[in-house]
């Protein structure tokens, strides 16, 4: 997976209007591609697919601009993800019979890059806006609820956590 500006700018976009608009009222695109430094016709471009999903609402007029649709803490990274087309599939390939992988077989590592994409847009699906304006996301920060995948001899198993 290349996660490319696309995404990388939507969740930092939109975690800035969720910081913003927990103060109330509505956020102007420009200040937050002023604040973030991300040009303002790629953010409209962003915020017209963030608000097609129904993650964030807009007000016209004076004063208007845009506002989370939900609370922070029940949008997920994974859902900002899907609605600007920022997959997690880390595989090059769409199907058996596609290029890059053998015709008419999967190439050898596909279970394994499968795998880490399924882990990957798990992750992301547990992770919601509140939790990253919190600080609450880091490398280690839930170990015990990471899920761990095996990759052994062509078998891609996923362990699930242990109790605590």
């Amino acid at each position: 997976m290349e996660l490319n500006t696309r995404g990388r700018y939507a969740v930092m976009a939109i975690a800035d209007l969720a910081c913003t608009s927990a103060e109330g009222g509505s956020v102007p695109l420009s200040a937050i591609a002023e604040r973030q430094k991300i040009s303002l016709a790629y953010l409209e471009q962003l915020f017209a697919k963030l608000r097609r999903a129904n993650l964030i609402d807009s007000e016209r007029g004076r004063g208007g601009g845009y506002r989370l649709a939900r609370s922070a803490a029940t949008i997920t990274v994974s859902e900002v993800m899907t609605a600007v087309a920022e997959g997690t599939d880390m595989t090059r390939c769409g199907a058996e019979t596609r290029a890059p992988c053998l015709a008419g077989k999967r190439c050898l590592t596909h279970d394994l890059w499968e795998a880490l994409g399924d882990c990957i847009d798990q992750f992301l699906s547990g992770v919601t806006l509140q939790q990253l304006i919190d600080g609450e996301i880091g490398v280690g920060s839930h170990p015990a609820e990471a899920p761990h995948v095996v990759f052994t001899g062509g078998i891609v198993a996923q362990k699930l956590p242990t109790p605590l």
